[in-house]
């Protein structure tokens, strides 16, 4: 899939600011499900349980907030991000735990061509998952350093999405600042009851 390219470069916190004050006073529910940031001992917790030192735009992400209320409904905001929620450090871990033990297990029944790289990696750390259980993750792979991927537990291998979480955030505030389609994900940003941000297929 293609992405854009920002004709600027912006830092990730600057993007970030103007994608939550895009929520503020069009998705206040939204916004309202936003958690606290994280510690530092929650991030070097989450760095000591997947082993390795975490992208620095997901942690600046984490400091800002960890992650989103758990939503146990499509009626309940909080997955603002094309449908999927922000997860804590907490949840980071248990998904990359899952990850992992996926790709051991199909390493010893001898299924790694088709499993490591395609649907699970030691080195993927979800960021995001959404209700159905499709997570958003950062490639940490020295080759794809930064990476977001999209994994569909129905789907034989992930997609690759964007360069890495910055240009993603980019093409998100230009999306619901235009209220216009995002080519990348084939879909387009609405605002339900004026409380919530959805996005729905183009």
């Amino acid at each position: 899939m293609g992405h854009s390219v920002p004709d600027e470069v912006c830092g990730f916190e600057e993007l970030w600011q103007r994608f939550e004050g895009w929520l503020v006073h069009n998705a206040p529910d939204d916004h309202v499900a936003l958690r606290p940031g994280a510690s530092d001992a929650d991030i070097q917790g989450l760095e000591s349980g997947v082993g390795f030192r975490i992208d620095g735009d997901l942690k600046s992400l984490l400091s800002r907030h960890n992650g989103v209320s758990p939503r146990r409904s499509s009626t309940e905001a909080g997955d603002f991000v094309l449908g999927y929620g922000l997860l804590g450090t907490a949840g980071i871990l248990e998904w990359h735990k899952h990850l992992a033990d996926m790709a051991e297990e199909a390493e010893e029944d001898g299924y790694e061509e088709e499993v490591i790289g395609l649907t699970a990696h030691r080195q993927w750390v979800p960021f995001a998952q959404s209700l159905t259980g499709d997570l958003l993750f950062v490639d940490h792979r020295s080759d794809r350093y930064g990476e977001v991927g999209e994994i569909s537990f129905g789907s034989p291998e992930y997609v690759w999405l964007w360069p890495g979480l910055g240009p993603m955030l980019h093409d998100l505030c230009d999306a619901v600042e235009g209220m216009s389609p995002l080519p990348t994900v084939c879909q387009r940003p609405t605002v339900h009851q004026g409380r919530m941000l959805e996005w729905v297929v183009v």
